[in-house]
């Protein structure tokens, strides 16, 4: 293909970066919210199980989207994509992503997993290389390897307080980071909500294969229980999107950075509902992950933009 040349101010017009901006902040709070459920529920029950409901009830936000959307209705309430296999595939991957983040809420400290999967930036960044065909600056791989330097002083590999579960979280930011990459490569045309849902029903496929060759179901004990879960499911499902919609308004590696807003959310969270607070942890690798995505941010705002 051709290369094309694009500044980032006709790229991404003030109003729509905005947008994106807050839809991008909007489904990170979603997502915390999301994983605190998960991390309670945990204990109590399977991580492939509680995928699979997550899943599931993740298709709600999608459907009722699609059903008050005028512009699907004028079209004739199409539910086609031509690059389908993509947008199935894309929940495959996010089976993975979702498998290896549930578990580390359990296994580690909630603020130490979430702010070890916001290293997907830098896996987006990366993969914009090959994937969508980005230039890259010497600046960006700066960034990249700053963020890399701050999730190994989070982790600490060597150290008596190094754990393998924290690779789990990283493994998921890979995971995430691919799928956020694959939005890209849909059709413009095509609603983010039938992204979502393709996308959710190949997760639920995927993560229902996953449950029974592994863990099996397990009765869910109280109408609670089962509450908690629903709602994971749905708060969920709202997250991913928010997130799709927010992508979808302009380059990847544009916004990816406002994603660490994540990170005082779930510091807030840990903190106060499970009376974690690894700050020791967390500092400073955690601000070399937040300083590498805002070099990220500054150097694609003072250049352009090359896809080809």
């Amino acid at each position: 293909m051709k290369p094309v040349t694009l500044s980032v101010e006709s790229a991404n017009k003030p109003e729509r970066l905005s947008l994106a901006i807050f839809l991008v902040i909007l489904a990170v709070f979603l997502f915390d919210t999301q994983g605190a459920i998960i991390k309670y529920m945990g204990n109590s029950y399977p991580i492939q199980q509680i995928a699979v409901i997550r899943n599931l009830f993740g298709l709600i936000p999608s459907i009722i989207l699609l059903l008050l959307s005028r512009d699907w209705h004028r079209s004739g309430r199409s539910l086609s994509v031509p690059q389908w296999k993509l947008a199935l595939g894309r929940g495959l991957v996010l089976t993975f992503a979702q498998f290896c983040l549930y578990t580390s809420f359990v296994k580690l400290e909630f603020a130490t997993a979430s702010t070890l999967v916001f290293a997907g930036p830098l896996f987006i960044t990366t993969l914009s290389i090959p994937v969508l065909g980005h230039r890259v600056t010497i600046w960006q791989w700066v960034a990249v390897f700053v963020g890399f330097a701050g999730i190994l002083m989070i982790v600490q590999p060597g150290r008596d307080i190094f754990t393998p579960w924290s690779f789990l979280p990283i493994a998921a930011a890979l995971g995430y980071g691919l799928a956020i990459i694959m939005v890209r490569l849909v059709d413009d045309g095509v609603p983010s909500a039938t992204i979502s849902l393709y996308s959710s029903f190949g997760a639920l496929v995927s993560s229902t294969a996953l449950m029974a060759a592994t863990s099996g179901f397990l009765a869910i004990e109280t109408l609670e229980d089962g509450l908690w879960l629903m709602s994971a499911g749905i708060v969920g499902g709202m997250a991913v999107l928010v997130l799709i919609m927010a992508y979808r308004l302009t380059m990847p590696s544009k916004v990816s950075p406002f994603e660490y807003f994540g990170i005082p959310f779930s510091f807030t969270i840990g903190w106060f509902v499970f009376g974690e607070a690894p700050f020791e942890k967390l500092f400073p690798g955690a601000l070399f992950i937040v300083a590498a995505g805002l070099l990220i941010v500054w150097r694609e705002r003072s250049g352009k933009i090359r896809i080809g």
